[in-house]
């Protein structure tokens, strides 16, 4: 069975009555494939706003949008789209099947668009189909946007908080996710108490509600802390152990700082204290042996470390207790930065007990914080905060793109 190329073409483009094709041209040396559409004479079309039927065309206006190559050359779709006139709404564009309102590109490039950028820069996506990125991330931002309009968070109720740099000079955005789903579920820009109250918004915006959060869980912020008291009041939060831990090494790393001023055996043994043992490579193994023998303020440190360590795998009947006794060793190691550590960790006791009860942690958080830099790395940074929020919520967000197949 053979088939026309105009044939071919309709198929590819899911042209139906009244619309055809009028022209093909192809120009090898222009490297490009020019398809001319058309519709019949005396068409009458659905009014595009309240779907009126049988509206009589009042003019017709040229458009042309960019289709997926042909091979290597560039593809484009000609048309002059009718304008019809209704009764109630007046003279509006007629939709066309190939195409969204708006749009300078047809829905099979678009899906392509939205398809490459869930893993790729759009920088590359932009040289490879010879586009200005411009015009790719207001596609991208019209999927995102058209997704996150129909999701649910109805059913969110714990849920981690993290910032993350956009770029130098303290440029930030706050991240939160659905602990349950492990997926992205809010960013906006800033770090602060009003960053809880923009995801409070976008929660009951979404069917979600603020009675259903249970368990927040964030790092010491006082303004996380605060937005988080006064807009999600049944919270209960939970402080993070992963930053709560990054506390208790920045403090070990004052007090090899300190020590090494007069002890050059910890010089460039940074990495050695910070590491738990079981992740030390041979090579490091052997270098913090000797280390073990000698009668150091950094070794102290890093032994009260371990010891806070294993208060996360504690029984919940001896968890409390058992904090209580390593707070009164840190205390009375006469390590100042630990001593620091301690009292910040007193302060906020009832956050960090509370996670032997819930057992939740912003590890997921951390892994997609991971993520997050590793894209912004790859694309060198983002000229926007909005561009960066767009790829992390098609990268992490797991949305639901209703895309043309």
């Amino acid at each position: 069975m053979s088939i026309s190329q105009e044939d071919l073409f309709k198929i590819a483009l899911n042209l139906e009555h009244p619309w055809y094709i009028t022209l093909i041209d192809f120009s090898a040396e222009g490297k490009q494939l020019d398809i001319h559409v058309d519709f019949k004479s005396g068409s009458k079309f659905p009014c595009a706003k309240c779907g009126q039927p049988e509206c009589n065309v009042h003019d017709t206006i040229e458009r042309t949008w960019r289709h997926l190559n042909f091979f290597q050359f560039k593809t484009y779709i000609h048309c002059r789209v009718p304008r019809t006139e209704c009764k109630d709404c007046g003279v509006k564009q007629v939709k066309v099947p190939w195409a969204r309102k708006g749009s300078g590109f047809t829905l099979l490039l678009d899906s392509l668009i939205v398809l490459m950028a869930q893993h790729m820069t759009v920088t590359a996506i932009a040289e490879m189909i010879d586009e200005h990125d411009t015009r790719i991330w207001r596609v991208l931002e019209y999927y995102v946007e058209s997704a996150r309009s129909n999701e649910d968070f109805s059913e969110v109720k714990s849920v981690g908080v993290d910032e993350t740099s956009r770029a130098k000079g303290h440029k930030y955005v706050s991240v939160f996710i659905d602990l349950d789903k492990s997926k992205v579920v809010h960013v906006c820009e800033g770090k602060d108490a009003s960053t809880i109250e923009s995801f409070k918004n976008d929660l009951e915006k979404h069917n979600g509600s603020v009675e259903n959060i249970d368990n927040f869980c964030c790092d010491m912020s006082p303004a996380f802390i605060s937005g988080i008291e006064n807009s999600f009041p049944n919270a209960s939060i939970t402080f993070d152990r992963f930053h709560v831990m990054k506390l208790m090494n920045e403090a070990i790393d004052k007090v090899r700082r300190k020590e090494q001023s007069h002890n050059i055996l910890l010089k460039k043994t940074r990495y050695l204290w910070l590491k738990n043992p079981e992740n030390l490579s041979v090579k490091q193994n052997e270098a913090f042996r000797p280390l073990k023998d000698l009668r150091l303020k950094t070794l102290r440190a890093y032994n009260i470390k371990l010891a806070l360590r294993d208060f996360w795998n504690q029984d919940p009947h001896l968890a409390e207790g058992y904090l209580k006794r390593w707070y009164f060793w840190a205390t009375h190691s006469r390590l100042d930065a630990v001593i620091d550590c301690a009292k910040t960790i007193k302060k906020h006791w009832n956050g960090v007990t509370n996670y032997i009860k819930t057992k939740i942690s912003n590890g997921i958080l951390e892994g997609t914080n991971s993520l997050i830099q590793a894209a912004k790395d790859s694309a060198r940074g983002f000229r926007s905060t909005k561009n960066f929020i767009i790829t992390i919520y098609l990268r992490m967000g797991k949305l639901e793109f209703n895309l043309p197949t």
